[in-house]
Formats: C-alpha cells, sequence, structure tokens
C-alpha cells in the first residue's frame, strides 16, 4: 500500500507564497495535488503522469500554481505563488500506481491513494 505524507502547508497574506510537499513510499505512475473546504466537492488543482512527464492543471491555479517533482525521492511539489482567500482550503496529495491511459490528472478517481491534508489559509 502506497502511503504519502504531506507538508509545507500554512497561512500567508495574499500574494505570498507557500510550497508543498508530498512524498511517497514507492514509485507511482500519477500524482496529483486536490483541494477542498468545507461543504464542498474536492476540487483537482494539478496533476503529474511520470511516464509521459504530462502535467494538467486546473484553470484557477493556471500561471499561479506549479507542480514539480523529484522523482527519484517519489516526491511531488505544489509551488503556489500570487495567493487569494480564494486558494484556503484543505489541500490534499494523491497518487495511484495503476494505468490508465488517456485520463484527466485532475480527477479524484483517477487515484488511489491519499494523504493525509495539509492546510493552507490565506488571509485578505
Amino acid at each position: 500500500r502506497v502511503q504519502l505524507v504531506e507538508s509545507g502547508g500554512g497561512s500567508v497574506q495574499a500574494g505570498g507564497s507557500l510550497r508543498l510537499t508530498c512524498t511517497a513510499n514507492g514509485y507511482c505512475n500519477y500524482m496529483g495535488w486536490f483541494r477542498q473546504v468545507p461543504g464542498k466537492e474536492r476540487e483537482g488543482v494539478a496533476g503529474i503522469y511520470f511516464p509521459g512527464d504530462v502535467i494538467e492543471y486546473a484553470d484557477s491555479v493556471k500561471g499561479r500554481f506549479t507542480i514539480s517533482s523529484d522523482r527519484d525521492k517519489n516526491t511531488v511539489f505544489l509551488q503556489m505563488n500570487s495567493l487569494v482567500p480564494e486558494d484556503t482550503a484543505m489541500y490534499y496529495c494523491a497518487a495511484d500506481e495503476r494505468w490508465h491511459g488517456d485520463i484527466s490528472l485532475i480527477t479524484p478517481t483517477t487515484y488511489e491513494y491519499w494523504g493525509q491534508g495539509t492546510q493552507v489559509t490565506v488571509s485578505s
């Protein structure tokens, strides 16, 4: 079973930056970041498919967030810049070992394994 450990959340003012880190205890074909606020569905933020070097972002974060990875360490990062209060959420790392073919990298059903989440709070 793949286990994920997230870190890097915190509180910042609007316009600030945070970097999230997620490390898996084994190789996965897919890793991604999602976020959720109470009462709303989990929203895909960014995902990466390692074998094809494919990256996908949600429209709401394009140009502000960057997903990157250290494959040797089974680690993905989410660099979040120009944060706005609407980015406030619990952020979850997700991963999957299977091969899905052509599939969205920011859809929750792509992923089998989930981290515990790290809170990001952006104040105005």
